[in-house]
């Protein structure tokens, strides 16, 4: 026999009587309810997995929680949107330099070709080849998917034309676009680096902007469908560790490990350098996070503010405005 759902009311006195939080009041019911038990306090109660659950001594401490998680999607945001659109933006350059055709067709056969680079019938070689064929069917699916739905879509293929690149870069996920990039010739792969300020001694094989579009897709969708992302549990895998070392070595910043959300402001404040992005508005994106961190400070117990905000944040980020 199913249980019978608890009650808002319910729900309260299960996180006092039982989880020892004092919670009470209209005031606590109608925060608890913006936040929602299962979305909000359920999300929140934990650093990164439920094994390592926190403490609180008030509901307050976990409206701060939430509080500081909702500054870090608003934060991310604008300047994630803003990094997909210029790396779209530059990889098209390369690429319509390169093949002189607007054709999803031409491009898949002249330039995603980086399965060539492997030994024929190897493991790698056939994995390349399983990538660049998904790729493929992905976006004719999404072709398919959208005809009738956008007009973009429907304004081509009406005139029996053929869906250009820069439309199906609009179609595409962040994620997508990653495997586009990575599925390049090495030779266009590293002009394209080149094109965004990648310094080649770091990317001999083109292929590290893909390593980091990869890093930052699931910062991205975590924002977007309004996941958490204060401890960076949205990470699908470990991030490659040449991201890692490229950052420390321009900027003299250690531990970037991606196990703390600081790292993603670093990645975006150094990729938004790279671009060439004004001083102040780097600065401004980074001074939001401290803003952040200081309010959350303030809130919660100091044990809990360092499982959120590691110790060596505050020094990471005097390097990171030094380099900027």
């Amino acid at each position: 026999m199913q249980k019978k759902p608890k009650s808002i009311n319910a729900l309260m006195g299960y996180m006092r009587d039982v989880k020892g939080i004092n919670i009470k009041g209209s005031n606590d019911k109608k925060k608890l309810r913006y936040m929602g038990y299962f979305h909000g306090y359920k999300g929140y109660r934990y650093h990164n997995n439920p094994a390592n659950t926190y403490t609180f001594n008030s509901f307050d401490e976990v409206q701060a929680i939430y509080d500081f998680d909702m500054a870090m999607k608003t934060m991310f945001y604008p300047e994630i949107m803003f990094l997909e659109t210029t790396f779209k933006n530059y990889v098209l350059e390369v690429i319509l330099d390169e093949v002189k055709s607007k054709r999803f067709a031409d491009i898949y056969a002249k330039l995603l070709t980086d399965y060539k680079s492997f030994p024929l019938g190897s493991n790698d070689y056939k994995k390349a080849i399983n990538k660049r064929m998904n790729l493929r069917n992905k976006v004719y699916s999404l072709i398919s998917r959208d005809y009738g739905k956008r007009f973009i879509v429907n304004h081509y293929y009406d005139k029996d034309q053929p869906l250009p690149i820069w439309a199906i870069f609009e179609l595409i996920s962040l994620g997508e676009f990653g495997t586009f990039v990575d599925c390049l010739e090495t030779t266009v792969g590293k002009k394209v680096s080149k094109s965004i300020g990648i310094k080649s001694s770091y990317d001999r094989d083109g292929k590290l902007l893909a390593i980091i579009v990869y890093a930052l897709k699931d910062l991205r969708n975590a924002v977007a469908h309004n996941n958490t992302v204060f401890d960076a549990r949205f990470k699908t895998g470990k991030v490659n560790t040449r991201i890692a070392k490229y950052i420390s070595a321009e900027t003299g910043i250690g531990n970037v490990t991606f196990e703390s959300i600081v790292d993603y402001v670093i990645l975006i404040s150094f990729m938004m350098k790279l671009l060439e992005c004004p001083k102040k508005k780097i600065i401004a994106f980074v001074r939001m996070f401290e803003k952040s961190c200081e309010e959350l400070r303030g809130k919660v117990s100091t044990s809990i503010f360092n499982t959120i905000v590691y110790t060596d944040t505050r020094s990471k980020l005097n390097l990171l405005k030094k380099y900027i």
